[in-house]
């Protein structure tokens, strides 16, 4: 109970007379007060427009249309732009490669781009520098090719070039690669690449670019064909030894000779091995700092490059670094060439890098240097020199 002439308690029932009521909420009616405002409001505003209030109505509803429909379009354009770059953003599936794509592998396969055998995951494979392809493309063979084979891509500029070499990547044919820092730490669980005499290993880019500089490595090893010959081939040679014992009896004497011969190759070989290292432990002592016989016998190079040279010297620190200097000066020398215009070749870059040096004098007279026997005899008394051993050399890209 309150006491008499004292205030009402609770919350104050309406608005303060005297003060204009505010507009209504959404989703709330409006009452009789608020209705009556909008009215006055809405036939002021139609009386300073100098219309009616029905015409005042309908342009507003115009203009409510009028953004909803703007709102609408600028949310279906945001939709489109995020569309699209979902769509750049998304990595290129690998797929079957396109008949454009082969066509172009094909005729740049059979091209002369100076290839050089890398290893990528221990597997050798062809190795191809961009400036060589791009300039492939803007030879007149390329157009001869074109008028036979319609497959192949037009190509009038260097963006055209460039737009028919990233054939190779989007298929899956050619990928950009880098050669592999073996010096560098990758972590502790990391496996030592495979290293071979003369061969870079390489990793594959991840930015696939088409920049003259660039290398890339043939993934499309080409028609399958050779391939599935080799493997009948094989079928048939495996068939015809399980046949063995019903071969006529000249074939099996013919197998025997030719299996008896084979052995004796595979024994000259170790005694040649176990002969030359005899030779080099005595001439390690005898005379330092030892000779090889078949220096590359056991380098990983071709058949034929095993048994070249001949002979050689074990190679010395001082041997090493004046390998490693003549190469600097070549390099150095190529690099001058280039700089100064002069033509290309091993002549010009030779004839560069050779200083102009005054006639020497005869060598001197040395009794106890060792004498070479053989085609590098020479005259008793003369200074002999001991030729470097010979090794197979990392072949440089040309620039």
């Amino acid at each position: 109970m309150s006491e008499p002439g004292s205030p009402p308690r609770g919350p104050p029932q309406g608005p303060p007379q005297g003060m204009p009521m505010g507009p209504p909420q959404p989703g709330q009616q409006p009452t009789p007060e608020q209705m009556r405002q909008i009215q006055m409001q809405l036939a002021a505003e139609a009386e300073k427009q100098g219309i009616s209030v029905q015409q005042l109505v309908q342009n507003m509803r115009a203009q409510a249309m009028a953004q909803h429909q703007a709102q609408m379009q600028a949310q279906a354009r945001a939709q489109q732009q995020q569309q699209q770059q979902q769509q750049q953003q998304q990595p290129i599936q690998p797929g079957p490669p396109k008949p454009e794509a082969l066509a172009v592998a094909n005729w740049l396969k059979s091209q002369d781009m100076k290839p050089r055998t890398v290893l990528h995951d221990e597997k050798r494979k062809d190795m191809f520098r961009v400036k060589r392809a791009i300039r492939a493309f803007s030879s007149p063979a390329y157009e001869k090719a074109r008028k036979k084979n319609p497959l192949l891509p037009e190509v009038h500029d260097r963006a055209s070039a460039e737009n028919t070499f990233k054939l190779l990547p989007l298929s899956l044919l050619a990928l950009r690669v880098s050669k592999i820092d073996e010096d560098a730490h990758e972590g502790h669980n990391h496996a030592k690449p495979k290293r071979i005499k003369g061969l870079w290993n390489v990793r594959i880019e991840q930015h696939q670019e088409a920049n003259d500089d660039c290398y890339y490595i043939w993934l499309y090893e080409g028609s399958q064909l050779k391939q599935k010959l080799y493997a009948g081939g094989a079928l048939l040679l495996v068939i015809a030894v399980v046949l063995f014992p019903l071969w006529p009896l000249f074939l099996r004497q013919g197998v025997w000779y030719l299996s008896m011969g084979m052995l004796g190759l595979i024994g000259l070989f170790f005694a040649m091995a176990i002969v030359r290292l005899i030779i080099f432990l005595v001439t390690m002592f005898a005379a330092p700092p030892g000779f090889w016989l078949y220096p590359n016998l056991f380098e990983d190079v071709g058949f034929f490059d095993s048994f070249r040279p001949l002979w050689a010297w074990q190679e010395t620190p001082e041997d090493i670094q004046a390998k490693k200097a003549a190469k600097k000066e070549r390099k150095a020398a190529k690099a001058a060439a280039k700089v100064n215009g002069q033509p290309k070749g091993k002549k010009a870059i030779a004839g560069a890098s050779r200083p102009s040096t005054p006639a020497q004098a005869p060598p001197a007279n040395v009794d106890s240097a060792p004498q070479p026997t053989g085609h590098d005899a020479a005259p008793a008394g003369d200074l002999t020199q001991r030729a470097p051993r010979a090794t197979v050399e990392e072949v440089e890209e040309e620039q």
